[in-house]
């Protein structure tokens, strides 16, 4: 059960974009295991059915249990559903393909937009006594990713360094600004991450000006490579940092990292 006069609780951040491809679950991981090396205590909830945040953070198919399926559609207790993993401070929800069959399930359900909310709100949570809390959302506008939006504190939106980049952005904003109207008044836009982002390129030169000069402070300062061990780590389970410590990848989430916890002083301030 939730509790509506539990303390504050960590901060939430769904990590959105509809289109693939645009380094979501990259992003997810290896901001998750830069905040942990921060000090700061992370758990990553797994919201897309492909369950690529288990897979690239070790956690095998026959380790998944419970899920969030579980933790949304059969009201288990967190204990049940959260893992740890290789990297201190961070812990994870796993998921499994039977979240593809989650949207249908939720659509007869009358909170079906607030369930991982109330999920994520159980008296059970000050146990883990979490900083973070960081949602990979599925690269789609449907169901999970709005309860991810409901739950979430703020929205962070991977962006990658190419032509159109831009384009489809604006169905998301739709999507936030009618998740604030109709259930969550306080969500806000964490940022925009340019990820993939190639210096030798002048096309990703070009969308970075184009994501500014549109959006202004809303995008962070710190660019995420193209990086050949941030493409590597998953196969080998594990995050950039673990992998290779000193690559630019790792270097880049670490920047992002700390760029996002000067953000959440100032807003705190």
């Amino acid at each position: 059960m939730s509790d509506p006069t539990r303390p504050h609780g960590p901060r939430i951040i769904a990590i959105a974009n509809q289109k693939g491809g645009v380094g979501k679950t990259t992003t997810t991981i290896n901001l998750g295991a830069a905040l942990a090396e921060q000090g700061q205590k992370v758990m990553i909830v797994d919201l897309d059915p492909q369950g690529n945040a288990s897979t690239g953070l070790g956690i095998d198919i026959e380790n998944r249990e419970f899920t969030t399926y579980e933790l949304l559609l059969e009201d288990v207790d967190l204990g049940q559903v959260i893992q740890p993993t290789r990297s201190e401070n961070l812990s994870i929800i796993p998921a499994t393909v039977d979240l593809s069959s989650a949207d249908i399930e939720l659509i007869s359900n009358e909170k079906r937009s607030f369930l991982l909310h109330d999920a994520l709100r159980q008296t059970a949570m000050d146990r883990y006594d979490l900083d973070y809390v960081l949602i990979d959302c599925p690269p789609s506008l449907n169901l999970l990713t709005v309860n991810a939006m409901v739950a979430a504190h703020s929205v962070l939106v991977p962006l990658q360094s190419e032509f159109f980049a831009l384009e489809g952005l604006s169905q998301l904003m739709l999507t936030i600004r009618e998740v604030r109207q109709s259930a969550n008044p306080k969500l806000r836009i964490e940022g925009v991450v340019l990820t993939m982002f190639d210096a030798r390129n002048n096309l990703s030169g070009q969308v970075e000006q184009d994501a500014r000069d549109n959006l202004g402070d809303l995008v962070f300062r710190t660019l995420i490579p193209r990086n050949v061990r941030l493409s590597e780590a998953p196969s080998y389970s594990m995050s950039v940092l673990d992998y290779d410590p000193q690559s630019r990848g790792a270097d880049a989430y670490r920047a992002l990292a700390k760029e996002l916890m000067e953000n959440q002083a100032l807003v705190a301030a």
